[in-house]
């Protein structure tokens, strides 16, 4: 079959705006589920990287502890805890910055499979550590491949067909939570040099699952002009005959101008490649995507997660009164709120829009920050005890009410855009250098949490995330498009008036 169309398919001009144009009808059809399980099993093992960036986003939580403890085998100080805990989101940009380049170059999946070998170093050097000094240098080199495992949604957003695309890549958000989850449910009963070796284990298991996946079709059209392998990568996707040959049609004429292109110099390249950055479905995606991020890091919801325990004491005397919370269970309560809400935003993502779910979302943590807000004023007002221990428990689903509204759009949707937004072409450098900034942005924000609470009354806080959350739902229904169901070409068009013509 392949071979049949890529003999007939670019070579010959004639016809290519009537086969665009059949593609673009035909393109909207339904896609059944027999027909789509390939690209589905596909994208569960890709997102399998980022369940080892969830990992690490909590390991320091269930580690710091036991390496306290008086039978540690490694002590360590407050100061050295500190560097465990911060240095793998320090290491987080520089592996988000530089994974573009590389994964133009060499490929998605074969930046997948290497992913998986700084996961693998990190866990081997936990394993053999004798010293803190090899704890520092394996939460960096975990942080490093964090940073690389945005490949996944790149590579997840390019095998996908339009209809399932936004419920895969919402997937890249059960993957994190779901390894908050595993960490924290191993920290109940395991030491943590039995942890890593069981995070190894997963990471190695990773690593074979993506070595049997195909590369992605749009890389091995824009960076390779390979029809053959194109049609092996799409013929691995679709094997349902009728709609492998419209998503090949698809793909190859709308990149033919890219074909059909001579030959020229690096200097030639350089001065395309950045009148292509000037151009409005370039720059208006990634402006939309950067103060988008901007507002997802200012709602706080992420400074909540790291310091819940914390929050949840300074709120009242309610805290200490519910007897079955204490700091391990407040922190799997979280968890499982975010891992809940991934899966429900997963299995609704492919029906329901970006727009709706990002409303939804800023809706209801407009609501829960002023409530919990107005609470806590409230209750700074009242001396009466019976009212303290009602209040600490309002409050208390307050917060979570908010954590769970912020994962059922703001802290997993921004991520998926990068890969539905930004063109093929770019997508890899720019998306890297975007989650860099973003990265960046969120360690700054977590350095500073602590001393802006120790300055700032909680409630104060909270009415200004309120304020915050308002704005951000004022900026997405004044620019952010709808990407469901809609192809790259579609979402081109909705940048550039030109092309609407």
């Amino acid at each position: 079959m392949p071979e049949k169309i890529i003999n007939g398919d670019a070579e010959n001009n004639d016809g290519k705006d009537a086969l665009l144009e059949n593609n673009s009808k035909n393109d909207g059809q339904d896609l059944l589920w027999k027909h789509s399980l390939k690209q589905i099993l596909a994208a569960c093992i890709a997102h399998c990287l980022v369940i080892q960036a969830g990992i690490n986003m909590t390991f320091s939580a269930v580690l710091l502890p036991q390496l306290n403890a008086d039978d540690s085998d490694i002590v360590i100080d407050l100061h050295q805890a500190s560097w465990i805990a911060s240095c793998v989101t320090a290491a987080l940009p520089l592996g988000s910055l530089i994974i573009g380049p590389l994964m133009d170059k060499f490929g998605r999946k074969n930046m997948c499979m290497f992913t998986t070998v700084p996961f693998a170093i990190s866990w081997s050097l936990h394993i053999f550590a004798t010293n803190v000094w090899f704890i520092y240098v394996a939460r960096i080199v975990a942080g490093f491949g964090a940073g690389l495992s945005t490949v996944g949604l790149v590579y997840v957003s390019e095998i996908s067909h339009p209809k399932y695309r936004p419920m895969l890549l919402t997937f890249n958000s059960v993957g994190v939570t779901l390894g908050i989850l595993i960490t924290c449910v191993l920290g109940y009963g395991l030491h943590w040099t039995s942890m890593v070796k069981i995070f190894l284990a997963l990471v190695v298991v990773t690593g074979i699952g993506v070595y049997f996946l195909p590369e992605s079709p749009y890389w091995l059209m824009v960076f390779k002009n390979d029809k053959k392998k194109l049609a092996d990568s799409l013929q691995w996707l679709y094997p349902e005959t009728n709609i492998f040959i419209q998503q090949y049609d698809r793909i190859v004429y709308s990149t033919y101008k890219e074909e059909d292109s001579q030959i020229k110099s690096k200097l030639q390249h350089m001065k395309e490649n950045l009148l292509f950055c000037k151009s409005p479905i370039v720059w208006k995606p990634l402006a939309i995507l950067l103060i988008i991020f901007i507002f997802q890091q200012f709602s706080s919801a992420y400074v909540i997660v790291f310091y819940a325990v914390d929050i949840f004491k300074r709120i009242g005397a309610g805290f200490k009164h519910i007897g079955f919370i204490d700091e391990y269970v407040a922190l799997i309560l979280l968890g499982g709120v975010r891992f809940l809400m991934a899966i429900i935003l997963a299995m609704i993502s492919k029906r329901v829009g970006r727009r709706l779910l990002m409303f939804i979302s800023s809706v209801g943590m407009i609501i829960t920050s002023f409530a919990l807000a107005l609470l806590m004023q409230l209750t700074e007002n009242t001396h009466e005890t019976g009212l303290m221990n009602v209040d600490g428990t309002v409050a208390i689903v307050l917060v979570l009410a908010y954590i769970c509204f912020s994962s059922f759009g703001w802290l997993v949707i921004p991520w998926t855009l990068i890969g539905e937004l930004l063109p093929v072409k770019v997508r890899g450098v720019l998306g890297g250098l975007l989650i860099s900034i973003v990265y960046i942005l969120m360690f700054l924000l977590v350095k500073v949490a602590p001393f802006l609470m120790e300055s700032v009354s909680l409630v104060s806080i909270f009415y200004g995330l309120s304020v915050i959350n308002l704005v951000g739902f004022a900026f997405l229904y004044k620019f952010l498009p709808e990407t469901l169901g809609k192809t790259f070409e579609d979402i081109a068009t909705f940048f550039d008036e030109k092309i609407r013509r």
